[in-house]
């Protein structure tokens, strides 16, 4: 066995914290916060809920990123020799990083509804009848980001898993270049 065990499980763990994390925010945090009574407190508790959810946010990124370059220096050999995986690879890349862009920019949005909680909504991603252009503007946006965060978190855990099947001794064999 291949010494990649810590940093492939690191890859897949930090993987799962953004999936779930993001996941069990938009359904189970925004939901909840959807509940209380002030409809002020509706986006201050989804705020102050994913602002504490933000520093390990970013720890998983930064600690994901170390873990794929640690896997792709143990596999540089066979990024360049096998056919498809140094396609699959930037896919993956490219994956991962427009997924962090989407999960940053939609932590910015929530500092701008944070800051506009004053005005109250109908819920964390829902504007209350009333409320300014630029809260409405936020709270759409990010009614679309919370489930777009969880499917790019989706499909990089799959693309992981592509990479893994590739590496079975008989995809291995069928894929070397020759």
């Amino acid at each position: 066995m291949a010494g990649n065990l810590i940093a492939r499980s690191v890859h897949d763990l930090t993987a799962a914290a953004w999936f779930g994390g993001s996941l069990m925010g938009a359904i189970g945090l925004n939901g909840a916060a959807a509940e209380a009574k002030d409809p002020a407190e509706r986006t201050r508790l989804s705020s102050a809920g994913w602002m504490r959810w933000a520093p390990v946010q970013t720890a998983a990124f930064a600690t994901h990123l170390a873990a794929d370059l640690a896997i792709a220096w143990e596999n540089k050999g066979r990024i360049a020799k096998q056919d498809g995986v140094a396609r699959d690879t930037a896919i993956k890349t490219a994956v991962t990083v427009a997924g962090a862009a989407v999960t940053l920019y939609s932590g910015i949005l929530g500092k701008k509804v944070e800051k506009l909680a004053g005005e109250g909504a109908e819920g964390a991603t829902e504007p209350r009848a009333g409320a300014s252009d630029e809260l409405k503007a936020a709270q759409q946006q990010l009614k679309a980001l919370q489930w777009a965060i969880p499917a790019f978190a989706a499909a990089v855990i799959v693309l992981g898993a592509k990479h893994g099947e590739m590496q079975r001794p008989k995809n291995v064999f069928a894929g070397l270049r020759q």
